[in-house]
């Protein structure tokens, strides 16, 4: 691929996803996997691609938009599609980012701080000896 190609040369951001989607042509519908997803197009992957300038109805959830394939390079393509979307469309297909999980590690009773309730029942496992916890 050419970085130097119009296709490269983008108007807008793209959110990077990896979720299914569909490709329509001729009455066959293909899965892809969204690689990522922008108002003016979107990065597919897939085993089967349609050719460089095919017409397809690209379908995601509820949402259907028709697109021009931009370019092929192995299995990945590139689609433009024929109306942009808007950005409420935009972010609904783009799933809200996960809160990122801190552990936290610590000793039940070895902190400065009253125990937790599950503080306090992981003691009780502890002191408990396997065999009688199974009776």
């Amino acid at each position: 691929m050419d970085e130097s190609s119009d296709t490269q040369n983008r108007n807008s951001s793209r959110s990077p996803v990896m979720l299914s989607a569909t490709l329509e042509l001729g009455g066959q519908s293909q899965p892809v996997v969204l690689r990522n997803l922008s108002a003016g197009g979107a990065l597919i992957e897939g085993k089967w691609l349609p050719a460089q300038g095919s017409n397809v109805l690209f379908v995601r959830n509820d949402l259907r938009v028709l697109a021009r394939v931009a370019w092929v390079e192995g299995r990945f393509a590139g689609v433009a599609f024929e109306c942009p979307l808007d950005r409420a469309e935009l972010l609904r297909q783009i799933p809200k980012a996960r809160e990122k999980f801190e552990p936290r590690f610590s000793r039940p009773g070895l902190a400065c701080r009253p125990l937790t309730d599950a503080d306090r029942k992981m003691v009780e496992l502890w002191g408990i000896p396997a065999a009688s916890r199974h009776n």
